[in-house]
């Protein structure tokens, strides 16, 4: 039998609703699964805990959900540790048969009561898991720090106006910090700005309350869109090439990746500019600061 896939080797970092497909696949075949060993091969993977630590903890423990804060997986034990992970740049999750053979970049390896393995594999080495007690896991760094969630009551237009008012940073700039508004990256940014009419580089405590809520009905927008479009074809569990992150939604970017091209509403060019350290897409037209 092949692999189940769960997260492929990316060309790009997967952004919040790539996580959120990533969780919901997770969800479907290891809730209620035992953990009977585990194996690391890469320690600086759940550093600072040691690996005898981490399997020691883990031996025994039965997954009862698996959920998310940011981009961050909770995989959650009955005994009462969360097992948090970031996939970084090329983290993947594999659902792997005894007879499966390991893929070349396995760090950690979960063996499950139905002789099944999760493996994950990383080529670039930069995932993180870190084992906490579920009543510390709001305290915890990493996850501390993060913003309210985009779809819950913490994240309102009042919320967005008083983060902007307290910014100098440009808008751009400014939604990508998962401090300040959770879940855009550097795509999904540029298409709400877009959808938005708001210009990337206009100073973030210059919008009108107006704009404003404009700006929090896009985000909202695009990353449901993202999270609920051709879900099936973003994570196929049958197929063992697995997928890349944005392939399914890539199609309804209306201006991420489009440079020259011309814009779906006024046909004036799309333009590009490293800004912040990021490439920044924008029609001159439709966002006018």
């Amino acid at each position: 039998m092949p692999p189940l896939l769960l997260c492929d080797t990316l060309p790009r970092m997967p952004e919040l609703p790539e996580v959120e497909h990533v969780v919901r696949a997770l969800h479907r075949v290891v809730v209620g699964r035992r953990i009977v060993a585990t194996e690391v091969r890469l320690p600086k993977l759940i550093s600072p805990t040691t690996p005898s630590t981490f399997k020691r903890k883990l031996k025994g423990s039965k997954i009862t959900g698996v959920s998310r804060r940011g981009k961050f997986i909770l995989i959650e034990l009955d005994s009462n540790y969360v097992l948090a992970v970031h996939l970084r740049m090329t983290g993947k999750f594999l659902y792997l048969s005894a007879d499966d053979a390991l893929p070349k970049h396995a760090r950690a390896i979960f063996y499950f009561d139905n002789d099944r393995r999760l493996v994950f594999s990383d080529q670039r080495k930069f995932g993180v898991m870190k084992l906490v007690a579920r009543s510390r896991l709001s305290k915890t760094k990493g996850i501390s720090e993060l913003a309210p969630e985009p779809f819950s009551d913490g994240f309102s237009v009042a919320y967005l106006k008083e983060t902007f008012a307290r910014s100098r940073r440009t808008l751009k700039t400014l939604l990508l910090d998962q401090t300040k508004v959770l879940g855009l990256g550097n795509i999904y940014a540029a298409e709400a700005l877009f959808r938005a009419g708001v210009s990337p580089f206009k100073v973030a405590s210059e919008l009108s309350i107006k704009r404003v809520a404009r700006l929090h009905a896009e985000i909202l927008e695009v990353l449901r869109d993202a999270i609920t479009d051709s879900s099936t074809s973003r994570i196929d569990l049958a197929r063992p090439d697995g997928f890349s992150y944005g392939e399914a939604f890539e199609r309804f970017w209306q201006v991420y990746e489009r440079e020259g091209e011309p814009c779906v509403k006024c046909a004036a060019r799309i333009r590009r500019v490293t800004h912040g350290g990021r490439s920044t897409y924008w029609c001159p037209k439709c966002q006018r600061r």
